[in-house]
């Protein structure tokens, strides 16, 4: 089993890193988790057939999550994907594919099915909203998802938000993934004994200054100091960081240190397209 890391910035535009995604790769699988900014052309740039995606897993919303998605619905099927693109994700999710194949880009389809022989008849998106449980099954590995935390505290009124993060079980090792979120209950069952946690550490410790920050950090993205106390306390082996704010290298290994003050394990600074043995 194999994670490769597509994009590893955050919602502000950055040059070296593109929006949340990644792969992981177990046998001929691929299992795509979020779709950001650049996820397409990052899957191509690992060299992965795009007509490989048959499952794409969703934590939420947020652009920098989803904004490659009607690039992946319509570049797997014009690349020969052989069959429905089967999406997993909160709900609303339905809705905003539903949004983009019927209202974004149906004459789009229309044209390259019926006036594109080449590229054949247009390939369905099946849709699953799921919540906590399992999600799928793939025989040789499974999929589960929990309720965690980004924003839900943030108290705006009538605001239906659910964020999930999901647990891979494979070949007798577990990867978890946290989307965006901060330690909770939720997080705590996905990560617990996890051989590698892909956490979001949007914030170093020495970058929470202000109220702004230090509400973010409470709310939405752990610092580097609460992601090293958290790895420790579920007795995650290794912790692969992800969806960084945009800071010079000094204060990149400033967080590394952070989280090392708490976490013995082996801490992995994300960058696009590394590739992580489990």
């Amino acid at each position: 089993m194999k994670i490769i890391l597509l994009g590893t910035g955050g919602p502000r535009p950055d040059p070296a890193r593109h929006g949340s995604s990644l792969v992981v790769e177990i046998g001929e699988e691929r299992l795509l988790f979020d779709c950001g900014r650049g996820a397409v052309i990052q899957f191509v740039r690992a060299g992965m057939p795009l007509q490989d995606v048959n499952l794409v897993f969703i934590t939420h919303h947020h652009y920098d999550h989803i904004s490659d998605l009607g690039d992946v619905i319509l570049s797997t099927w014009l690349q020969g994907r052989p069959g429905a693109l089967k999406i997993y994700g909160p709900l609303g999710t339905t809705e905003i594919v539903s949004a983009l194949i019927e209202r974004v880009y149906p004459k789009d389809i229309r044209f390259r099915a019926e006036g594109e022989p080449a590229v054949g008849g247009w390939k369905p998106v099946d849709v699953t909203e799921v919540g906590a449980g399992m999600v799928h099954d793939g025989g040789r590995w499974k999929v589960y998802a929990e309720h965690v935390e980004h924003g839900q505290g943030l108290g705006i009124p009538d605001f239906d938000w659910v964020t999930l993060g999901y647990r891979l079980e494979a070949d007798g090792k577990v990867v978890a993934i946290s989307g965006d979120a901060v330690p909770c209950e939720g997080l705590d069952r996905l990560a617990w004994n996890a051989d590698v946690l892909v956490q979001c550490c949007y914030l170093a410790a020495a970058e929470v200054i202000d109220a702004h920050t230090e509400r973010l950090t409470h709310y939405l993205f752990p610092s580097s100091a609460q992601v090293g106390e958290f790895a420790k306390r579920v007795g995650v082996k290794k912790l692969v960081l992800t969806h960084f704010r945009q800071k010079p290298e000094n204060l990149m290994q400033e967080l590394k240190n952070d989280v090392r003050r708490d976490f013995g394990g082996e801490v992995i600074l994300g960058r696009d397209l590394l590739e992580i043995d489990v």
